[in-house]
């Protein structure tokens, strides 16, 4: 697994790839957070908090980690080594994981520098210090566990199409139906219960629970088991290309 994991961040710096992606994501939070003119501009928000940051991000990461991922299995079953890498002493799971852990690899260094709006939010209170870390902290862990779960979602369109295109489009759609789509069902109950509706079912659901600053175990659990879901498919779909 670790040789696989290797390989693919070498793959992703090897060319500009992985550093477009993490350029691309800090130019377009930057942007927003302090350049435009949008109701997302901390300097015009009124309140020292990054609270406009992490309702950007979950939307800009619909895009970038499924660009980040479209080729990890599409690329080797395109010019026919996903046999090959098969044929060496690993299994299909230390494949998946190896694979899944370098997109997510790429996702976090991509969110680490971010931690200079940390920094800018400590100065830029009426009290300078006066922010609340207990609420930023919870709210990373959100987003960390949001880019792990568009990994592995994204990992496994990859892993259904040849084409490196379709899988980034496989991926945005079923990213955006995760992340829009079933928060746009509220009102429409789970097996008649009224504590839960279909918007349960969303990422952006757990998502907000998590980045009001509590860290719910219904929430993480709801993330891991995205996650292993995503990758024990995956992980059938390989099984079965190689069968």
């Amino acid at each position: 697994m670790k040789a696989i994991y290797l390989k693919e961040l070498q793959s992703f710096f090897s060319n500009l790839t992985g550093y477009l992606v993490i350029g691309v994501f800090l130019t377009l939070n930057g942007l927003f957070l302090w350049v435009f003119n949008t109701g997302y501009n901390i300097l015009d928000f009124g309140f020292a908090n990054l609270t406009p940051f992490f309702t950007i991000a979950p939307w800009i990461f619909i895009f970038l980690i499924p660009a980040i991922s479209m080729r990890s299995f599409s690329e080797e079953k395109k010019q026919g080594t996903l046999e090959l890498l098969l044929t060496k002493p690993i299994s299909h799971n230390q494949l998946v994981w190896g694979k899944y852990l370098g997109v997510l690899t790429i996702s976090l260094m991509a969110i680490l520098p971010t931690i200079l709006y940390v920094f800018s939010i400590y100065q830029l209170g009426k009290t300078p210090g006066n922010a609340d870390f207990g609420a930023l902290f919870t709210s990373y862990i959100g987003l960390v566990l949001l880019s792990a779960t568009y990994a592995a979602i994204s990992l496994f369109c990859s892993s259904i199409s040849k084409n490196q295109i379709m899988a980034f489009m496989a991926s945005v759609l079923l990213l955006f139906i995760f992340f829009v789509g079933l928060d746009n069902l509220e009102g429409i109950h789970l097996l008649g219960n009224q504590q839960y509706d279909l918007s349960y079912l969303g990422i952006n659901y757990h998502y907000k629970s998590i980045s009001r600053g509590v860290i719910d175990t219904r929430d993480l659990i709801y993330f891991f088991s995205i996650i292993a879901l995503f990758i024990f498919l995956t992980r059938n779909q390989i099984r079965k290309e190689i069968a």
